[in-house]
């Protein structure tokens, strides 16, 4: 799975999705975890929605998006791209997010992780 964690330093989920400039965009399965890029998001238009499509697209490559506070219309929008948005409280680190996540994983994964998880293994195989 594909998880981009709104994040200033690359250290801790300390980003509102809508203000984040940057996302750090990690590979995660059941094991292992690997940094892929980081996004910069800060080429934003103007307007709400165009900004919310713009920082959508920039994450688009992601299943799950972590951040500390998401809007109900970005987190709508977020949704209908495929992507599962998730708060989580600031200044949580990114590596403890992913243990966390492999931690589900292994013991009794949510549906909804389930799902995502699932989908993006048959993407990986496709």
């Amino acid at each position: 799975m594909n998880i981009a964690f709104a994040s200033s330093s690359g250290m801790a989920v300390d980003q509102h999705f809508g203000w984040s400039k940057s996302f750090y965009l990690y590979r995660v399965d059941k094991e292992t975890h690997e940094l892929l890029r980081v996004i910069d998001s800060s080429h934003e238009p103007e307007g709400e929605k165009e900004k919310l499509d713009y920082k959508i697209g920039t994450i688009e490559d992601a299943d799950i998006m972590y951040c500390t506070q998401i809007g109900p219309m970005a987190s709508k929008m977020i949704q209908a791209a495929g992507v599962h948005p998730v708060r989580v409280a600031e200044g949580e680190s990114i590596e403890d997010a992913i243990v966390k996540l492999q931690e589900m994983l292994n013991d009794a994964p949510a549906p909804w992780l389930l799902r995502i998880f699932h989908k993006a293994q048959a993407r990986e195989n496709a």
